[in-house]
């Protein structure tokens, strides 16, 4: 039987790269905007300085949460109470679930809709087609094709390798084979779900992370950057529960796993440091920028909010753990809800 990859698929690699480019891309071209095309108004709390050390310590702090967030729940794996297979972590799960979905719906798809109606934008075409909607039902509809298609192709490779071990051995031997091999196929099916679910979902994360981050990088205003710091230690803390608790799932090896959970507590700090650097030539309200953040705002909002509803949600309470048990799965829900609620809370900030 065919055995799965620990390492990240060449779907996520392709697409990291395209996010990287994508990301250089708009840096180099808002960069080049000719200043005044639509400044901001310097308000009252406008001091460079200050602002300067508040986004060196956010860097840190960020950074710290980020980490906190996502390795809780690959070292705390080995207490009993917190095992995949038990109570505690589904109630987890389903409060971090909460969090992402509240993610998309709160803070990334509002982004994207303040990028694309920017009074810095020409009128036509952006403000003239919801743009943001149309772009997030298309990633939406992407991630289900790359879970499809990804999912189709273990399950005819597993079957070609059924047939050939079938054909080695004796009538005899054939029904013993085919029962061991269709109960290592279910466990290969749920483990390769749970991997797709981790790989995709950090890329969703990812994008949206290292754009909120250039832009605090890029702000002088101590007075609205202080409350998002705030803001985003308890974001990245919640969201690596998330998705640490996917790749525990992934059961992933101990390299892939370090991986991960460098690439989501770095993505933050490295777009605030990048902010910080260009910040004497970089213009967030320029109309290049603004029209690439928020599309890919609205990419990142349609691939969380598809797997928050589908591959998280869904799949936990449509299972046979939540359907058996009535009290586990209200108090799921009641996770979920305290989850979306804290995530929505914190949209006034971030």
């Amino acid at each position: 039987m065919a055995s799965l990859s620990c390492s990240p698929s060449p779907v996520a690699r392709l697409l990291f790269v395209v996010i990287a480019v994508v990301l250089l891309s708009t840096l180099a071209e808002a960069t080049a905007e000719p200043a005044g095309v639509c400044e901001r108004k310097a308000g009252e709390c406008h001091d460079t300085l200050t602002a300067r050390r508040l986004k060196i310590i956010a860097i840190f702090a960020i950074l710290v949460a980020s980490m906190v967030g996502v390795c809780l729940p690959l070292v705390t794996r080995s207490a009993p109470v917190l095992s995949p297979d038990g109570n505690v972590f589904a109630i987890v799960k389903a409060f971090s679930s909460g969090v992402i979905l509240a993610t998309g719906f709160m803070h990334v798809l509002p982004d994207s809709f303040n990028n694309l109606t920017s009074q810095c934008l020409p009128g036509a075409p952006w403000r003239n087609f919801p743009f943001t909607t149309f772009v997030a039902m298309l990633s939406a509809v992407f991630t289900l094709m790359v879970d499809s298609f990804a999912t189709s192709l273990h399950g005819k490779v597993a079957a070609t390798n059924m047939a050939c071990e079938m054909a080695a051995v004796g009538d005899a031997e054939a029904g013993a084979v085919t029962a061991a091999g269709t109960d290592k196929d279910r466990k290969d099916q749920k483990l390769l779900r749970h991997r797709i679910v981790a790989q995709v979902l950090e890329l969703g994360i990812v994008v949206h992370s290292v754009v909120i981050g250039l832009s605090l990088g890029a702000s002088d205003n101590p007075c609205t950057i202080r409350p998002l710091v705030a803001a985003l230690c308890f974001h990245q803390l919640f969201e690596g529960m998330g998705l640490g608790g996917c790749i525990l799932q992934a059961d992933y090896k101990l390299k892939a796993k370090a991986i991960m959970a460098f690439f989501f507590s770095v993505t933050t700090p490295f777009g605030v440091a990048m902010g910080i650097g260009l910040s004497n030539v970089y213009s967030d309200t320029s109309p290049t920028a603004l029209i690439v953040q928020g599309l890919l705002n609205a990419c990142s909002a349609g691939l969380l909010n598809y797997m928050a509803l589908v591959d998280l949600l869904a799949a936990d309470f449509l299972g046979p753990k939540l359907q058996g048990n009535l009290k586990l799965q209200f108090e799921a829900y009641m996770a979920v809800f305290l989850g979306c609620g804290g995530m929505s809370f914190m949209a006034k900030w971030a």
